[in-house]
Protein backbone atom coordinates (compact mmCIF):
# COMPACT_ATOMS: atom_id res chain seq x y z
CA UNK A 1 0.00 0.00 0.00
CA UNK A 2 1.36 3.54 -0.44
CA UNK A 3 0.36 6.67 1.19
CA UNK A 4 0.09 10.24 -0.78
CA UNK A 5 1.58 12.80 1.51
CA UNK A 6 0.69 16.48 1.13
CA UNK A 7 3.59 17.66 -0.97
CA UNK A 8 2.14 14.85 -3.74
CA UNK A 9 5.06 12.00 -3.26
CA UNK A 10 3.98 8.55 -2.28
CA UNK A 11 5.48 6.50 0.12
CA UNK A 12 5.43 2.82 0.80
CA UNK A 13 3.20 2.04 4.44
CA UNK A 14 5.70 -0.30 5.87
CA UNK A 15 4.73 -3.72 7.12
CA UNK A 16 4.79 -4.82 10.48
CA UNK A 17 6.44 -8.17 8.89
CA UNK A 18 9.20 -5.66 7.43
CA UNK A 19 9.90 -4.27 10.41
CA UNK A 20 9.85 -7.51 12.62
CA UNK A 21 12.53 -8.66 10.49
CA UNK A 22 15.00 -5.65 11.22
CA UNK A 23 17.82 -5.79 13.56
CA UNK A 24 19.78 -2.97 13.93
CA UNK A 25 20.75 -1.64 17.56
CA UNK A 26 19.04 2.00 17.78
CA UNK A 27 20.34 5.03 20.20
CA UNK A 28 16.96 6.21 20.79
CA UNK A 29 16.21 9.93 21.85
CA UNK A 30 15.66 10.26 25.29
CA UNK A 31 13.33 13.37 26.25
CA UNK A 32 12.77 12.89 30.40
CA UNK A 33 9.20 11.08 30.02
CA UNK A 34 10.11 7.12 29.47
CA UNK A 35 8.43 6.54 32.46
CA UNK A 36 5.36 8.56 32.31
CA UNK A 37 1.75 7.31 31.25
CA UNK A 38 0.43 9.54 28.85
CA UNK A 39 -2.13 7.80 27.32
CA UNK A 40 -4.66 6.42 29.89
CA UNK A 41 -7.87 6.78 28.15
CA UNK A 42 -7.11 3.91 25.63
CA UNK A 43 -8.61 0.67 25.65
CA UNK A 44 -8.34 -0.97 22.24
CA UNK A 45 -5.09 -1.91 20.04
CA UNK A 46 -1.99 0.43 21.43
CA UNK A 47 0.98 -0.47 18.65
CA UNK A 48 1.53 1.63 16.13
CA UNK A 49 4.79 2.61 13.47
CA UNK A 50 6.66 5.86 14.02
CA UNK A 51 10.31 6.59 11.66
CA UNK A 52 13.28 7.06 13.70
CA UNK A 53 13.39 10.30 12.43
CA UNK A 54 10.94 10.75 15.82
CA UNK A 55 12.33 7.87 18.05
CA UNK A 56 16.23 8.57 17.95
CA UNK A 57 16.40 11.98 16.38
CA UNK A 58 14.24 13.40 18.21
CA UNK A 59 12.36 15.46 15.78
CA UNK A 60 8.35 15.86 16.37
CA UNK A 61 5.42 14.57 14.75
CA UNK A 62 5.01 16.09 11.81
CA UNK A 63 2.43 13.84 9.97
CA UNK A 64 0.27 10.89 11.36
CA UNK A 65 -2.09 8.87 9.71
CA UNK A 66 -4.70 5.61 10.34
CA UNK A 67 -4.99 3.17 8.42
CA UNK A 68 -7.27 -0.11 9.36
CA UNK A 69 -4.64 -3.28 9.61
CA UNK A 70 -4.77 -6.04 7.66
CA UNK A 71 -6.42 -8.53 8.40
CA UNK A 72 -4.13 -12.16 9.50
CA UNK A 73 -1.17 -9.68 9.77
CA UNK A 74 0.98 -11.34 12.97
CA UNK A 75 0.34 -7.87 14.80
CA UNK A 76 -3.47 -8.18 14.41
CA UNK A 77 -4.99 -7.33 17.74
CA UNK A 78 -1.96 -5.05 18.57
CA UNK A 79 -1.89 -2.81 15.86
CA UNK A 80 -3.69 0.61 16.13
CA UNK A 81 -3.13 1.39 12.63
CA UNK A 82 -1.78 5.09 13.97
CA UNK A 83 1.73 5.23 11.74
CA UNK A 84 3.87 8.84 12.76
CA UNK A 85 6.77 10.49 10.37
CA UNK A 86 8.29 13.61 11.42
CA UNK A 87 7.15 14.72 7.75
CA UNK A 88 10.69 15.30 5.97
CA UNK A 89 11.17 11.60 5.52
CA UNK A 90 12.60 10.74 1.95
CA UNK A 91 11.10 7.93 -0.17
CA UNK A 92 14.06 6.64 0.14
CA UNK A 93 14.20 6.78 3.54
CA UNK A 94 10.59 5.22 4.14
CA UNK A 95 11.27 2.56 1.76
CA UNK A 96 13.94 1.24 4.07
CA UNK A 97 12.07 -0.91 7.05
CA UNK A 98 15.09 -0.47 9.37
CA UNK A 99 14.12 3.19 9.51
CA UNK A 100 10.89 2.71 11.25
CA UNK A 101 9.74 0.75 14.52
CA UNK A 102 6.87 -0.67 16.14
CA UNK A 103 6.13 1.16 19.46
CA UNK A 104 3.43 1.36 21.96
CA UNK A 105 1.00 4.54 21.54
CA UNK A 106 2.20 5.67 24.74
CA UNK A 107 5.73 5.88 24.01
CA UNK A 108 5.31 7.83 20.84
CA UNK A 109 3.12 10.28 23.17
CA UNK A 110 6.19 10.58 25.15
CA UNK A 111 7.64 12.04 22.15
CA UNK A 112 5.46 14.12 21.37
CA UNK A 113 2.17 14.74 23.92
CA UNK A 114 0.32 17.03 20.91
CA UNK A 115 -0.72 13.78 19.41
CA UNK A 116 -3.46 12.65 22.40
CA UNK A 117 -5.82 14.21 21.18
CA UNK A 118 -6.01 13.14 17.62
CA UNK A 119 -5.47 9.61 18.71
CA UNK A 120 -9.56 8.47 18.92
CA UNK A 121 -10.12 9.46 15.12
CA UNK A 122 -11.60 6.75 12.48
CA UNK A 123 -9.66 4.85 10.41
CA UNK A 124 -8.60 6.84 7.35
CA UNK A 125 -7.77 9.79 9.42
CA UNK A 126 -4.68 12.21 8.60
CA UNK A 127 -2.71 15.37 10.39
CA UNK A 128 -0.29 17.42 9.34
CA UNK A 129 1.19 19.95 11.63
CA UNK A 130 1.02 23.15 9.96
CA UNK A 131 4.16 25.96 9.79
CA UNK A 132 2.38 27.10 13.40
CA UNK A 133 3.25 24.21 14.32
CA UNK A 134 -0.43 22.61 15.38
CA UNK A 135 -2.08 20.06 13.91
CA UNK A 136 -4.64 20.21 11.02
CA UNK A 137 -6.60 17.30 9.07
CA UNK A 138 -4.95 16.38 5.77
CA UNK A 139 -6.24 14.20 2.76
CA UNK A 140 -5.22 10.67 3.38
CA UNK A 141 -5.47 8.61 0.14
CA UNK A 142 -4.09 4.97 0.48
CA UNK A 143 -3.32 3.18 -2.83
CA UNK A 144 -2.90 -0.65 -3.72
CA UNK A 145 0.34 -1.01 -4.87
Amino acid sequence: MKIKHLNGAYFRAISSKEIIKMRKEKAFFINGRENEVLLNDWETSDGCIATDRITVDGLPVGYMYREKPEEGDPFEGYDSGWRFTAGDESDEYMQTAQNSGIYKLNTICQYDPDIIPLLHAPYGTAYIRNENGEFQKEHFEPLEE
